[in-house]
């Protein structure tokens, strides 16, 4: 006996962001610092160990988000490993909100007591509040439509306020 199943619909979305001045600051130190090492012997270890700067600059530019049935993923997209993953158990509501990196300590991957971020410019931004009372902000176009998906898949108990 063979058995149909109707395919569930899955909504996933998805969204990308660059800052130019992060990129263009890492490859113009990188630069910098490469023709440093190669003509000033005397600095060059300083100006090699000073390229994790540069490359910190780099990971950071560029970064992905994704909202689906398995939570939210954020992170660089020049280096995918290097992301945060919050399934739905670990999230109590979503919200999102113009926020400027002043209010969430600055630019680039932020880790304060109680509020983490990744914050690329000021503007529309995904506020996620987590079941341990904790908060990661997520700079990010078109914020609202995730924070309405995260809160649609939430399992019933975790809906949004």
């Amino acid at each position: 006996m063979k058995q149909n199943f109707a395919p569930r619909p899955v909504t996933v979305w998805h969204r990308s962001l660059t800052s130019g001045w992060m990129l263009a600051t890492g490859i113009v130190s990188a630069a910098g610092l490469l023709v440093i090492a190669a003509i000033d012997r005397p600095h060059r270890v300083i100006a090699l160990w000073l390229l994790v700067v540069s490359a910190a600059f780099l990971v950071t530019g560029t970064i992905r988000v994704t909202v689906s049935p398995r939570g939210v993923t954020a992170g660089s997209a020049l280096l995918p490993f290097l992301q945060r993953r919050f399934t739905l158990e670990r999230i109590e509501y979503a919200s999102a909100r113009w926020t400027r990196p002043t209010e969430i300590g600055g630019w680039g991957y932020r880790w304060n007591p109680g509020l983490s971020a990744i914050s690329l410019r000021e503007g529309d931004a995904l506020w996620l509040t987590l079941t341990d009372g904790n908060q990661f902000v997520i700079t990010i176009d078109d914020a609202a439509s995730a924070a309405q998906l995260v809160n649609q898949l939430l399992p019933h108990g975790h809906k949004g306020r």
